[in-house]
């Protein structure tokens, strides 16, 4: 029997925002005893403007020792409201102070924005080159991936019943039909997600009650994250606000400040 996800439950955003902060810190510190840089994964959406609020008044996190990669990207302009990375960059990355250690930030190749199969294979070879540069790896293993949830139950660009799901070869996938606008992306595949050291879902919200029932009550009806929960093999942990699991059935966690 597979290991449960943790699931953390906060009043609100604002009373979650030291967990996920602890949280963060402690797969940084984890990632940095192991080599000299913090390899993250990150998505868009709503997430951006929680970890924003959650990370900027943190002491100890490490900027200039961060590596960013995308989870997945829209294939449009850097500066369009729909680029994940632009979105990082307003929300986030702009606000940190000058004389802070800039991370260092992979987005894709504006080149190739009209081209998803170039543009994933690009991205790719980008991540080729950061886990797989001195010994060759089956697959990428990121020190953590924060991650939504869609009203859907897709993650990343995965999308519910979509033939993506089943690519077990490609690290990045390109996806020209979406079913949200923008269609043309590209994202990380399952089995990339899956082997990722640690991965944090952040949902918030009553319109996300719905879907959370169905991923954690029924997870055979093989939504995206829950597919995520089941092969990752209890490496996830999921941050949601009370309204967000509203009537649903889950097995809550407290979270518990770690003893110095």
């Amino acid at each position: 029997m597979p290991t449960l996800p943790s699931i953390y439950v906060f009043n609100d955003p604002d009373s979650m925002a030291p967990a996920l902060a602890e949280y963060v810190l402690q797969a940084q510190t984890a990632a940095l005893q192991r080599h000299d840089a913090f390899k993250i994964g990150v998505s868009g959406g709503s997430l951006v403007a929680n970890l924003r609020k959650t990370l900027l008044p943190v002491e100890g996190i490490e900027w200039g020792k961060w590596q960013i990669f995308f989870a997945d990207e829209r294939l449009v302009p850097l500066d369009d409201p729909d680029s994940n990375y632009g979105l990082w960059k307003k929300d986030l990355l702009d606000h940190l102070p000058e004389e802070t250690p800039q991370p260092t930030v992979f987005h894709v190749d504006t080149v190739l924005l009209d081209d998803a199969v170039e543009a994933a294979d690009a991205y790719e070879k980008v991540l080729i080159k950061s886990f797989a540069a001195k010994d060759s790896v089956r697959l990428p293993s990121f020190d953590l991936l924060l991650l939504g949830c869609g009203p859907d139950g897709h993650t990343c660009s995965l999308f519910p019943g979509h033939e993506l799901l089943r690519e077990n070869v490609a690290w990045v996938a390109a996806i020209e039909d979406s079913p949200k606008p923008p269609p043309r992306r590209i994202t990380l595949t399952l089995p990339v997600v899956t082997h990722s050291l640690r991965i944090a879902f952040v949902a918030t919200g009553g319109s996300k009650a719905e879907v959370l029932k169905t991923i954690f009550e029924d997870p055979d009806a093989g939504l995206p994250c829950s597919l995520v929960n089941e092969g990752a093999r209890g490496k996830v942990t999921w941050f949601v606000d009370a309204p967000a699991v509203q009537g649903v059935a889950v097995q809550k966690k407290e979270w518990k400040t770690p003893s110095l």
